[in-house]
């Protein structure tokens, strides 16, 4: 079973508007770096439940369907459109989803790479309000970079979830976004928590400790306005040291002034 989760003002748990009075487990878990189904399993064994799913990932929407046959409730299930330009390609990617998952409704159903991969437009906006108003979809969510953009859409847009990029070497979000969170309280998801393993290695010049992916992650679920941080171990053992980490809970001012000072090195 997944593991119970305890109050929602913990470390490890959050319940956001976005999530319909579900919680999650802030490590999300993404299969995208090849995790096999018995990791997948135990992963959602030791209470990892925000899946990100893509349905390239073969493994992974195996062990969904069956899980989803008994838990469905325990999981949060989140997915998008590789392009989202038009509304009749939306409503067959969450139709599609939902047959390939074999569940009655997505937890969250976001547009990819808004402004890039995806259009905000009024076409667009009002098909995605519809899917949520007929319970196939229940929080509707984006990935986006431009975070002036993230900002107004926190304030004044029908989402209920930004997926913003957020680590210590990028750490824009602090001032262009997450001052604007507090009148809707959209969910964040963040991700590119290592800045695709840049943080894991240490920079030229650099002579201090070099952090651990565990450290990432404990450094993006350390601010207040983070709900959930993905993760995508590409091994159990990876997936057993990210879980470990977390036990440590919050980062001391500390270890917040030791992973600025790398993030600022980083990125230049």
């Amino acid at each position: 079973m997944l593991a119970a989760m305890a109050n929602d003002g913990d470390f490890l748990h959050r319940a956001p508007p976005a999530f319909a009075g579900k919680r999650a487990f802030r490590l999300g878990l993404s299969a995208s770096y090849g995790l096999d189904e018995a990791g997948i399993r135990e992963a959602l064994d030791r209470g990892m439940n925000y899946v990100f799913w893509n349905p390239m990932a073969k493994k992974l929407t195996r062990v969904l369907r069956e899980v989803a046959r008994t838990r469905r409730e325990e999981l949060i299930l989140a997915t998008g459109p590789t392009f989202g330009f038009l509304p009749g390609s939306l409503r067959k990617r969450v139709e599609r989803a939902l047959t390939v998952l074999g569940t009655d409704y997505l937890d969250v159903f976001q547009l990819y790479w808004l402004g890039k991969m995806s259009a905000f437009t009024p076409a667009v906006v009002d098909e995605l309000v519809r899917l949520k108003a007929e319970g196939k979809v229940r929080a509707l969510g984006c990935s986006i970079h431009d975070r002036p953009r993230a900002g107004r859409l926190a304030e004044d847009s029908p989402l209920d979830l930004l997926m913003i990029r957020y680590n210590a070497a990028h750490p824009g979000a602090e001032r262009e976004i997450f001052p604007h969170l507090a009148a809707r309280r959209p969910a964040v998801v963040a991700y590119t928590a290592t800045s695709w393993t840049k943080l894991l290695r240490p920079p030229k010049g650099w002579k201090g400790k070099v952090p651990t992916a565990g450290d990432c992650y404990r450094f993006c679920l350390t601010s207040p306005h983070v709900d959930v941080v993905l993760s995508a171990p590409g091994t159990p053992e990876r997936l057993r040291e990210n879980l470990l980490a977390l036990e440590r809970g919050p980062m001391s001012e500390e270890e917040l002034a030791w992973m600025r000072e790398l993030g600022r090195v980083v990125h230049g």
